[in-house]
């Protein structure tokens, strides 16, 4: 069953094309305030969604599945009088996104995938996170999580960002994260890709520990009309080591003719 998941609207108007972000496993809405920020300023109409367990949003039981997450963000936007708009998604949110791409293609403007795949790993690292975080907490697994979000280099010079990285993870509701990690372990949408039909960028960090370049090679190899864009220096959210780059790919794939 679908849930309203906790969001911020920023922008123009109702009458404006309407961009959705889509955030990373133990992250909120936060992660993409330069984004949100700069999109509205260009004259969209900027909706950050919180996924299930996460940030404002609501912790149904699990288990869940990436097309449940689908399906909250589809709730959510018919609540809010969005019928198409362009998805934007990192990692958890890319496989989301391109969930919404197979399943809601009349909806679905465009698309950009950051630092995500089409299979996350094997299955066991998953179902072991989610164990661990039953067993111990977000607490457990933050200081490892957040060591692969951003280089080293952002990290020592950026210490408020780290934090603040942190207190994302560690306030993500454990049992929301252990539901979402197992939703990631039965992920594969590489039979699916060529299903995707919206016009789709890709972004890879080049120090992206958890889903490097090949990995993003991948999803723009196997979705028709696609490519793929390298940033460096680049880990796991390149939105916020690279915020002004990203956001120029994403106006500019947003607004090609």
């Amino acid at each position: 069953m679908s849930v309203q998941l906790g969001h911020v609207v920023s922008g123009a108007d109702t009458s404006a094309q309407t961009v959705v972000l889509l955030g990373s496993l133990g992250s909120t809405s936060a992660m993409w305030d330069p984004q949100r920020q700069a999109l509205s300023d260009d004259g969209f109409r900027v909706v950050a969604l919180d996924l299930r367990g996460h940030g404002t949003s609501p912790r149904p039981p699990g288990p869940y599945s990436v097309a449940e997450l689908a399906d909250d963000v589809i709730a959510t936007l018919n609540s809010l009088g969005v019928n198409t708009f362009h998805v934007v998604g990192l990692s958890l949110g890319g496989a989301v996104a391109q969930q919404l791409a197979i399943s809601y293609p009349a909806r679905i403007t465009t698309v950009a995938l950051l630092c995500t795949a089409a299979k996350f790993g094997e299955p066991d690292g998953w179902f072991d996170r989610a164990a661990t975080v039953r067993e111990q907490g977000t607490a457990a697994i933050a200081d490892a999580v957040v060591a692969r979000w951003f280089t080293m280099d952002l990290a020592g010079r950026d210490t408020l960002l780290v934090h603040a990285a942190l207190d994302m993870v560690t306030g993500t509701d454990d049992e929301g994260y252990a539901a979402c990690c197992e939703a990631l372990a039965h992920w594969d949408s590489r039979e699916h890709l060529a299903a995707i039909t919206a016009p789709t960028l890709a972004i890879a960090g080049a120090q992206d520990p958890s889903t490097p370049p090949a990995t993003l090679q991948i999803l723009a190899d196997g979705i028709g009309g696609s490519r793929l864009e390298i940033l460096e220096p680049g880990a796991h959210l390149v939105n916020l080591e690279q915020p002004a780059a990203v956001s120029t790919l994403l106006r500019d794939h947003i607004l090609q003719p």
